[in-house]
């Protein structure tokens, strides 16, 4: 059955009138889209829309929704906290609680600070990177997404290979319009994935450069994997010039483990972002590191750092993470999925890469073997997957309405798996 939308078409035509592109955050709708679905409801891995249809949900909330939509734990820790007191503008013995249990659990923190988002949270990093070594370059790399401020969003989403320059001298690349010519004057771009070339730029410019900044599974474009050894390699380059090494795990934080992306691979950095699946939905972020570097004088105040309902969510999440069995669970359905979807590739003869770590798991045509760094993402047939997501959207399945990256919750099933593979075959044998 395909599904009809006409309600979403008429309440975002409407939307145009009042909203800047019809939508909150550009993420809700893909370029090439005409108008995005509207959701009135959610329950575990579905969301209803407004036009009726039933859609079984692989975005997660771009992320946040680790436990599903609507989890019962979270909505009674956040009705007792509503009941007590929605924000004080003081600390409260949850937000204690909440502290101890992430410096347990989280490698590289011996203590914690908070945000309410990860472009925050980034910024924060690089700052306290910088007071601490007293230098201040910082080192990114081509395709790695932080945030969407002037600093932080160069060289993070390039237009084209032609773009990029030379692999040897990456050029710097704004992002949208409005950012100062000079947003990138105090960054260093460097192909990912690259030891050789990440030690070159510490050698020439080590005296000046107070920190390396990455996410440690380039998920924020076509997802691309660290090499064998190359986070080892990085880590070890920090410490000889005197870099502190972040990890942005705003996507991999309680994804890929309880101690996120650092517990995943066995490789401690020096600071890391949290965000999104911490507070299953809730807006809550946070730095945490070692001692010496969070408590050089920089970290900021917010009003609504840590908001009381935020940190009950946290709370609340992070219990249910911990019951035995969930990242299993998460890994076999995103482990169901790639080999069906692998199955089916080899079956209609089309040229497809699929993989997944543990709740996350993501599909590009035209490839059939992983990844280096960003150059290599031009690679991949996006006309495809756009036609793909499409057609599966139609039938009620939703996937990332522009790039091969999904998300699945502690509560998806294999009946859910089942019904994605039907609607995978059905699009394929279009294909």
């Amino acid at each position: 059955m395909i599904y009809s939308s006409e309600k979403s078409k008429e309440l975002f035509h409407v939307a145009t009138n009042y909203l800047v592109g019809g939508v909150a955050s550009t993420i809700h709708k893909a370029p090439d889209e005409e108008y995005p679905i509207y959701a009135v409801s959610g329950k575990g891995s579905r969301f209803i829309d407004v036009d009726g249809n039933e859609y079984i949900d692989y975005m997660g909330s771009f992320g946040p929704s680790i436990l599903g939509f609507s989890p019962e734990a979270v909505n009674k820790a956040v009705y007792r906290q509503i009941e007590l007191g929605t924000h004080f503008a003081l600390p409260t013995e949850s937000l204690n609680e909440l502290s101890r249990k992430l410096v347990e659990l989280v490698p590289c923190a011996d203590i914690v600070g908070y945000q309410s988002t990860g472009t925050e949270a980034n910024l924060v990093a690089l700052r306290l990177a910088r007071a601490y070594t007293g230098k201040t370059k910082i080192i990114r790399f081509e395709g790695h997404y932080h945030g969407w401020a002037d600093e932080l969003y160069v060289s993070a989403a390039p237009s084209s290979l032609k773009s990029m320059g030379p692999r040897s001298r990456p050029w710097k690349t704004l992002g949208v319009p409005g950012q100062p010519e000079n947003a990138g004057d105090n960054l260093i771009v460097l192909p990912w994935n690259d030891l050789d070339a990440l030690e070159t730029a510490l050698k020439r410019h080590g005296n000046d450069v107070a920190g390396v900044i990455m996410e440690p599974i380039m998920y924020n474009a076509e997802p691309i994997l660290p090499l064998p050894g190359y986070l080892e390699g990085v880590r070890k380059l920090t410490a000889r010039y005197d870099a502190v090494l972040i990890f942005d795990e705003v996507i991999t934080a309680f994804r890929l483990a309880l101690g996120g992306a650092q517990e995943y691979f066995g490789v401690v950095p020096d600071l890391s972002i949290f965000a999104k699946a911490v507070a299953a939905g809730y807006p809550l972020a946070g730095v945490c590191g070692k001692r010496e570097i969070m408590e050089s004088g920089a970290h900021p105040a917010g009003t609504f750092n840590a908001n009381p309902l935020c940190v009950a969510a946290a709370l609340a999440t992070i219990e249910q993470l911990e019951k035995p069995g969930v990242y299993e669970h998460m890994s076999h359905i995103t482990g169901s999925i790639k080999r069906g979807v692998i199955t089916l590739g080899k079956k209609y003869g089309i040229k497809l890469l699929c993989d997944n770590q543990v709740s996350v798991w993501h599909l590009q045509f035209g490839i059939d073997a992983h990844m280096r760094d960003m150059r290599d993402n031009f690679k991949v047939d996006k006309a495809a997957y756009s036609w793909f997501y499409k057609r599966c959207l139609e039938r009620g399945v939703r996937l990332h309405s522009s790039r091969g990256r999904f998300y699945v919750s502690a509560v998806h099933t294999d009946e859910d798996v089942r019904q994605t593979l039907k609607v995978f075959e059905q699009v394929f044998a279009l294909m």
